[in-house]
């Protein structure tokens, strides 16, 4: 594809096309101080030099110890040549820097580990640190305190499976619950008992990874530029009968569009169009990472919960205010049109951002001209590199500092040496850097005399964030108290008392009599919480006994059933009870009016039963659906719908039946219904009937597409039902059907354009006009869904209902949303058909 398109457009009549902008072939490298004179920073601030090659090259991670000194990770050995060669030599390092006399810049070096294979992330710990490299984890130990390893130790061989920088693991983030996260990966890491422990966790991200105050995890990917977790870890993969379509890797932001003060020729689509703008500047993220929560420091107060973005591709950092209602979260570019930090020179490289323990916000300037790595460099770019001589130098790096104008510099105190006393009161420090360093340092101490002053604190702290890390604290050294809990699960402050529910859950497993409590406690609070703690009580359900969660699941079901999240939350805490649940909402009075977001749950509740396979449950289900015509209600019409969905999927072994089912012989079914029971029929076996693909209404789907049906539908209803209905026949005055649409019919790469980047304006559907003030003037956009589930969808909506539209390409969405890079807006119908007709 890439040949193709630079056949059609080289990168000689891309400049024409672009510009006179452009056509200052040469980008020459810059001194520190001639780079300097390039960055334009949001008024209030300025950009200091920290340090710079030869001291430093190839920066790619920055962060800082408890003693100030700024560790760097080093990855000098990143395409040296156009065509990476030589990446496989151990010429990376990690470099300790230090500003002995504070003033500011980093005046020794000191190497503490060298010869390593491309570097990727560092976490310092007592005695060393945690080093990724080679697609290893290491703890490089440094036993005689003179910052350079004198061992390395193996912890995991297995850290990253894919040794492509830009899809190896990383990030290293000590979180607020004491384990260590990474993007682009499974897995997280904790020392208990002095052993590093292993675990397993949700997948986050692609290059970097922050937390906020409250532990909220925020990562990334080069396309999209703020994800995060509105739950915390390992709560919605609990259940392996449902799989959760909202509240981990939860898009923050809609916005891709960046604002480069520069043309942008050399990145790696450019020859696409709409990629860069008529001056040939970039339209939106091609490379986002590295996201940075400014927790406090000394940065104005506007600016606390902010998350910066890096943009290498574009000479950028964005940043985005984040928005807080209930339980879900925002974000927001403060001043489009302009960016937070933004260059002139191409070769400022931002890849990486960390806040120091004076506040502040450092940036790892890689400062090179090719940052795309040769598994990926098209023959645009390739032609870019070599014809406007980027490929060298390669051995630069800055690091900058971004403070406001009237900041001076001071020299970092030393918290190795802090008693435990002033460790403890540090946990209630303004700044989210000395709470976070307070906290480890002090579970690293495991210091038996400050736990009653940690206790003292998390009881009766005058600051709410101090409290929350006291909780965590306690946690981190095995000194919980379920008593200490218990006073604080009253707290009305939300943080705190959801934190305290969700550290007594351990407590409550080992102990009859905390359950107990706690379930009192709960079942007589549930209605009067605010929706931050209802959410953690849906949870932490599961701790309870099974009586006790149906009805606290069933209120919170009832009270919070249109918000994803909450069903989502409800599903983790009823592993393998799914059943019992679904038939006691048939019963109940609050759950007989038909609603769309009740039939969702349901939906999703019959799924974990097909899902969980047991026998006895499913031949309970055909029982309930075997009633007259009369009886049978949405209710049923729902359970029907899910058996009928998860019948097409193939990999599901037939249950055994001793009979037929008396529903399958019957005659009086209507058309549809009759067509989903032959579907059903397929998930099970008895004496003259064997299910096979055959007793199924022909598919065009394989194997492998009816399972991405399958999931599709949960992702539909999550994410489209509310407008389009479950049946996909449309909502009046939100969304037109999807049945028969020539929209959904059609050409699948306009269907996925849509999907992309929403629509807007009057559309023809089935012969109908649909326009304001027939349904809501916007779809929506859900471009911060990955790939696969949008694939998912559009599998799912191409070939239900009666739409039989067979399968969707390979490849499909990921090559549609490369090729519209730049689109920022929905389209119009007649935008999207002229679009189609200019690329075909």
């Amino acid at each position: 594809m890439a040949s193709a398109c630079i056949g059609l457009i080289g990168a000689a009549s891309l400049f024409t096309l672009l510009g006179t902008e452009q056509k200052d072939v040469p980008a020459p490298a810059k001194t520190p101080i001639e780079e300097a004179k390039t960055f334009q920073l949001e008024p209030g601030f300025k950009i200091q030099l920290v340090a710079a090659e030869p001291m430093v090259q190839a920066p790619v991670v920055v962060t800082f110890d408890e003693d100030g000194r700024l560790w760097v990770v080093e990855m000098r050995g990143f395409m040296p040549t156009i065509d990476g060669e030589g990446e496989d030599k151990p010429v990376g390092r990690i470099s300790v820097l230090e500003d002995t006399n504070g003033d500011g810049t980093m005046d020794r070096s000191t190497v503490f580990l060298d010869n390593l294979i491309m570097p990727r992330a560092i976490a310092p710990v007592k005695g060393g640190a945690l080093v990724a490299a080679n697609n290893s984890l290491w703890l490089a130990e440094d036993k005689d305190g003179n910052l350079k390893a004198e061992s390395k130790l193996l912890l995991d061989s297995t850290y990253a499976r894919n040794g492509l920088p830009e899809h190896t693991d990383n990030g290293l983030l000590r979180n607020s619950d004491n384990w260590y996260y990474n993007a682009k990966s499974r897995l997280r890491y904790r020392l208990a008992d002095g052993k590093w422990l292993r675990d397993s966790t949700e997948f986050r991200g692609q290059w970097g990874m922050t937390h906020d105050d409250e532990g909220r995890l925020y990562y990334n990917y080069n396309w999209s530029q703020l994800h995060g977790d509105l739950v915390p870890p390992n709560y919605l993969s609990r259940n392996k009968n449902h799989t959760p379509t909202t509240g981990i890797d939860h898009g923050f932001t809609l916005d891709r569009r960046v604002y480069p003060i520069r043309p942008n020729p050399a990145v790696n689509r450019g020859y696409i169009p709409g990629t860069l703008d008529a001056s040939g500047r970039l339209l939106e993220f091609t490379a986002a990472c590295s996201p940075t929560v400014l927790r406090g420091g000394v940065f104005p107060q506007e600016y606390r919960g902010n998350v910066f973005v890096c943009e290498p591709s574009g000479n950028l950092i964005k940043r985005n205010v984040v928005e807080k209602n209930g339980f879900m979260v925002s974000a927001r570019d403060p001043h489009p049109g302009k960016e937070f930090l933004a260059s002139t020179d191409e070769r400022f490289r931002p890849v990486a951002l960390t806040v120091g323990p004076d506040g502040v916000l450092y940036v790892a300037d890689m400062y090179r001209g090719l940052i795309q790595h040769g598994a990926y460099v098209t023959p645009y770019l390739r032609e870019q590199t070599l014809a406007r001589k980027l490929m060298q130098p390669v051995n630069r790096g800055r690091i900058w500092r971004i403070v406001p104008t009237d900041w001076k510099p001071s020299k970092p105190k030393k918290r190795s040496t802090a008693s435990t006393a002033e460790l403890v009161a540090l946990l209630s420090h303004p700044d989210g850097w000395q709470r976070d360093m307070a906290q480890r340092l002090l579970v690293e101490r495991r210091d038996a005399q400050s736990i009653p002053l940690v206790r003292e604190l998390a009881l009766n702290g005058t600051n709410a964030l101090g409290r929350f890390h006291a909780l965590w604290t306690l946690e981190g050294l095995n000194a919980g108290s379920s008593e200490v809990l218990f006073t604080l699960l009253a707290e009305q402050n939300s943080l705190l008392s959801a934190t305290a529910l969700r550290l007594l859950e351990p407590f409550a497993q080992q102990s009859p009599a905390v359950r107990t409590r706690l379930q009192q406690v709960i079942l007589s609070q549930w209605d009067k919480v605010t929706p931050e703690q209802a959410l953690q009580m849906a949870l932490s359900a599961y701790v309870l006994e099974p009586n006790a969660a149906q009805q606290l699941l069933a209120g919170l079901a009832e009270r919070y059933c249109s918000f994803p999240l909450m069903r989502d939350a409800v599903m983790s805490s009823l592993y393998n009870r799914e059943y019992v649940f679904l038939t006691s909402l048939l019963k109940s009075p609050q759950w007989q009016a038909q609603h769309p977001d009740k039939e969702i749950l349901l939906e999703m509740l019959t799924t974990a039963v097909v899902k969980k396979h047991d026998v006895k449950e499913m031949s309970a289900l055909l029982n309930l659906l075997d009633v007259d015509r009369a009886s049978f209600g949405w209710h049923r019409k729902v359970i029907l719908t899910a058996l009928s969905i998860q019948g097409k999927n193939r990999r599901l072994k037939p249950l055994p039946l001793a009979e037929a089912p008396a529903l399958f012989s019957r005659t009086d079914w209507e058309p549809q219904q009759k067509t989903r029971l032959q579907t059903v029929s397929a998930l099970f076996e008895w004496p003259g009937h064997a299910a096979q693909a055959a007793n199924v209404q022909q598919s065009l789907l394989n194997e492998e597409q009816q399972q991405q049906f399958a999931l599709g539908r949960q992702h539909y209803l999550t994410t489209c039902a509310g407008c389009h209905g479950s049946d996909g026949a449309g909502l009046s005055r939100f969304g037109p059907p999807l049945i028969e649409s020539s929209w959904v019919l059609g050409d699948e790469k306009r269907l996925a354009l849509i999907v992309l980047h929403g629509m807007e304006g009057p559309v023809e559907v089935a012969g109908k006009q649909y326009d304001v003030p027939d349904i809501l003037p916007v779809m929506p956009s859900h471009s911060t869904m990955d790939d696969g589930a949008i694939t998912a969808i559009l599998m799912y909506i191409r070939n239900e209902w009666g739409n039989n539209a067979g399968p969707v390409s390979k490849g499909l969405v990921g090559k549609t949303r490369h090729t519209s890079q730049g689109r920022v807006v929905p389209w119009t119908a007649q935008e999207l058909n002229r679009y189609l007709a200019n690329t075909k």
